[in-house]
């Protein structure tokens, strides 16, 4: 309720700091003004996602993405975000199809492969999961300490069907953050 408050609050402060339009008694044109609009840029759809995510707001981040599909068409990134997201939103079936509609796109796209294996594991097919893990950790030449944690993880459970730890019931995966930079978000 306080961020609401205070983002009206903000607005309206703003508001009052814009420039007047000339009204009609000033001698300005009826008619909408003219020229090239094309110099504004809005922001980003997929930085824009990728900030909600950090901030725990995955509904508000998929709307995000799926602007960002529209903006930039299906690409591998927009793919998947939009695969991370649902996954947060515990929507695990469509989560996958997405990644793997990434991976179709762009087949050494890490994110997606790690976040593909997130999903597998959550549905209980970890041997594939191990397999998607293995997968990533070589794409990635073992830079990550998230996803070799996520395969040791796998291949732990495939050794040891009821093997738990205490980070089992948090569930990591990576969002891509720019080039090369991910970053690795924990479910609540």
């Amino acid at each position: 309720m306080r961020s609401w408050v205070g983002a009206i609050t903000i607005g309206l402060g703003l508001a009052g700091c814009a420039e007047k339009a000339p009204s009609l008694g000033d001698g300005a044109s009826p008619f909408p003004p003219t020229g090239d609009v094309t110099r504004l840029q809005s922001v980003d759809g997929l930085s824009v996602g990728h900030n909600l995510m950090a901030a725990g707001q995955f509904e508000l981040a998929l709307k995000s993405y799926l602007r960002a599909a529209g903006e930039h068409g299906t690409t591998v990134d927009v793919l998947s975000a939009l695969g991370s997201a649902n996954l947060r939103l515990g929507r695990l079936g469509q989560a996958e199809k997405l990644l793997r509609r990434a991976i179709k796109v762009d087949q050494t796209f890490v994110p997606a492969w790690n976040n593909l294996g997130v999903v597998l594991m959550e549905t209980g097919r970890v041997g594939e999961a191990s397999r998607i893990f293995k997968t990533a950790f070589a794409l990635d030449s073992g830079k990550s300490d998230e996803i070799r944690e996520n395969l040791r993880r796998a291949l732990a459970k495939i050794e040891n069907p009821a093997y738990t730890s205490e980070k089992d019931d948090r569930a990591f995966d990576l969002v891509r953050r720019g080039n090369g930079r991910y970053l690795i978000l924990q479910a609540p």
